[in-house]
């Protein structure tokens, strides 16, 4: 027989499946020798009060045995000699594109310009020990895509375009831990993901697809109005219609479809830092408990969001137990971003807080000299060549390219005050909401280092004021929160992609050019590991209806 229950338990009695038999057989009055095995289904932490709680919902098997595996498993049939099709980019919108075309029939040929998730190691080590970036490989470009070394996170609210179960069992079947299909907040980590990534691709290889690194597409093959394949940067030339899943920060692919007709319009982002707590001041606030988490409790974690003056202001990536990494994808820049190993077991907690920047924000008479300064710089002339670009032909409308012109010149600010190198500029958090310079700093898990710097001064006046009273707001909602125990490390501007590569809501494929489908994160319609794979996923399907190869029943 085998029961489901919802259990409300504490932490130190959802710890094991000995804890949680014990706790059932006492509930529910079931003797615990017929009790062979308890399977979790989903697990939350309720810490709104000061008595912690976990709720489980579970599978109690009395007098038998579970029979069948704890995730789904994909049958990955062998392709070789069927329709081609190219998916530009290894991140997770390119490979779940690549399973599913493999699901469907198709062979896959996976372009990625960076180096296999491997060997990205060296490139990003050198990073922050010699603070250079190789513009091929970094924490962007390569397997894995931005997710790949960025903790892998699979927390989605995108549940209507597609199944989030499928993407976690996906995961699951190469290696991840079948905990992703339990927690409200799935995390497989960024010490664990790399062999998950290298194991999906050689799935794709073992069908018979293809993978070819330190590949970049450089053009698309255009044909009366179709895409027929890609030239890349090695001399061969790849043949069939294409996915294009290139990410947020493949800026050179948005420059190339702009300057070849291809329509592209500019999206809204969010920009900011990186905040970064001591973990245990964290758990402390989050667990109501001046010591912690204890020994039964994950880091925990936290979710602000606040309008201020029309412009959401909120945490993005929160990382607890993690690290801050610098994220910048070529020289000039500097961007940072954070991560968590699986354990989640550092003793710094962090999160980008960030503010909404919508396109039209740009062309706003009220913006517009702090805005443009930042794209244009100095140069007058420079300056009013772009206010009369950042509208198009109606007069009205925004640079499709005016948001990353706009995220680029901040990045290189970032860098300038960094001293022109990966040393961050910082500032501590109560300081920046007082307007204060802060004379030192506190230790930080940031490697390449952190220099003082008075972030309330020279980012744009309409971000670091938001900034500021989203802060102090949310100082008042959670008490101890707004600390200079904090650290506010420059600048987070990779949220997402500034532009979005339209398509037809329909077929997913380009609305003006037959053959190419534009795909996840960096087309602009997802926002992180999980939405990315169901939109490759989509995006496959809508290949296969292209080639009149739908999938079978």
């Amino acid at each position: 027989m085998i029961n489901e229950y919802q259990l409300r338990i504490l932490p130190e009695q959802a710890a094991s499946e000995q804890s949680i038999k014990q706790y059932v057989s006492r509930e529910k009055g079931i003797d615990i020798r017929t009790i062979q095995a308890v399977r979790i289904l989903k697990r939350s932490i309720d810490a709104r009060q000061r008595t912690i709680y976990v709720n489980l919902k579970v599978l109690v098997f009395i007098n038998e045995m579970p029979e069948d595996d704890e995730f789904v498993h994909t049958e990955y049939p062998n392709v070789e000699g069927k329709p081609q099709v190219i998916v530009v980019g290894a991140g997770p919108g390119g490979l779940f594109a690549a399973l599913r075309l493999i699901e469907l029939g198709l062979r896959p040929v996976v372009v990625e310009r960076g180096k296999n998730v491997r060997d990205r190691k060296a490139d990003l080590a050198r990073i922050s020990r010699e603070h250079k970036v190789d513009a091929e490989s970094n924490y962007s470009f390569g397997e894995g895509g931005a997710g790949a070394y960025s903790d892998g996170k699979l927390y989605t609210r995108s549940k209507k375009r597609g199944s989030v179960d499928k993407i976690l069992n996906v995961f699951c079947q190469h290696g991840a831990s079948t905990s992703i299909l339990i927690d409200a907040h799935p995390h497989i980590g960024t010490d664990k993901l790399p062999r998950v990534i290298e194991n999906m691709r050689n799935t794709i290889l073992e069908c018979g697809g293809e993978v070819h690194f330190q590949t970049r597409m450089d053009a698309l093959l255009i044909e009366n109005n179709k895409v027929t394949g890609i030239e890349t940067n090695t001399g061969k030339t790849f043949r069939g219609p294409v996915i294009l899943a290139t990410g947020h920060s493949a800026r050179d692919v948005y420059q190339w479809l702009y300057a070849n007709g291809v329509p592209v319009e500019a999206k809204g982002l969010a920009v900011g830092v990186r905040l970064e707590h001591p973990s245990m001041l964290i758990d402390q606030i989050q667990y109501h408990n001046k010591n912690g988490r204890g020994k039964y409790l994950p880091a925990a974690e936290y979710s602000f969001v606040q309008q201020v003056e029309g412009r959401g202001v909120y945490s993005f990536c929160m990382c607890p137990g993690g690290f801050v990494v610098p994220a910048a994808s070529g020289p000039h820049q500097l961007v940072v971003n954070g991560m968590s190993p699986s354990n989640r077991g550092t003793q710094w907690s962090n999160s980008g807080m960030v503010v909404e920047i919508r396109p039209e924000d740009l062309t706003d008479p009220a913006l517009q000299p702090q805005a443009l300064e930042l794209i244009a710089g100095s140069a007058e002339a420079e300056t009013e060549r772009l206010i009369r670009e950042s509208k198009a032909s109606n007069g009205n409308d925004i640079h499709p390219l005016a948001v990353m012109h706009f995220q680029e010149k901040l990045e290189m600010l970032c860098w300038q005050q960094g001293n022109m190198r990966q040393t961050a500029p910082a500032q501590r958090m109560a300081d920046f909401t007082r307007q204060k310079l802060s004379y030192d700093l506190p230790k930080s898990s940031y490697s390449p280092g952190l220099v003082s710097s008075p972030l309330h001064f020279w980012l744009p006046p309409f971000i670091s004021g938001r900034l500021s009273k989203g802060f102090q707001l949310f100082g008042k909602s959670s008490r101890g929160f707004l600390t200079n125990e904090a650290v506010m490390i420059a600048v987070e501007t990779r949220t997402s992609a500034p532009v979005r590569v339209t398509r037809d809501g329909n077929t997913l494929q380009h609305i003006t050019v037959e053959g190419l489908f534009p795909c996840g994160e960096g087309a602009g319609y997802a926002g992180g590991i999980v939405s990315a794979g169901i939109d490759g996923e989509r995006c496959a399907e809508a290949v296969a209806a292209y080639l009149e190869a739908r999938p079978q029943a």
